[in-house]
């Protein structure tokens, strides 16, 4: 037993050095929402799905970092809002299904992420005031697609 637990430590001391990517590309541009929408993106979206990630403590130690760095570059991925600029209005108009469809189903924001920023839970109010911003023919609409 003394021997895994002395293995089990070298092993987490050694996962310290394996290089994580953390970092925050430039802003080309941000997506225009009105002020409260502008909020609840920035507490509830942007460290995943942003240049703008605030990356915690816990996001440089292994094997955590691994994940939270997982997330964010995923995230980025599929949706970021930092480069709204290089989707067209087809791909924006689904990204914006999209976002209603995650957070109604209450998939997004990650459970794991509004565990360590219970802030960050979107209540049925925010969740209301995103699916109004993003349906179509709104006053928002134009500014949200072009």
């Amino acid at each position: 037993m003394k021997k895994l637990i002395i293995l089990l430590v070298i092993v987490l001391i050694g996962i310290q050095f394996i290089p994580v990517e953390r970092t925050n590309p430039p802003v080309t541009w941000d997506i225009n929402a009105p002020e409260n929408i502008a909020e609840i993106l920035r507490t509830s979206c942007y460290d995943c799905h942003s240049n703008e990630t605030e990356w915690p403590w816990y996001s440089h130690v292994a094997p955590i970092s691994f994940m939270v760095a997982g997330d964010v570059e995923k995230g980025r991925k599929h949706l970021n809002f930092s480069e709204w600029d290089k989707y067209d209005g087809n791909k924006r108009q689904k990204l914006l299904e999209d976002i209603v469809e995650e957070v109604e189903k209450e998939d997004m924001p990650l459970t794991a992420y509004t565990f360590t920023h219970p802030n960050a839970k979107l209540d049925p109010y925010r969740i209301n005031l995103i699916k109004d911003w993003v349906k179509p023919g709104s006053s928002y609409d134009k500014s949200l697609r072009y």
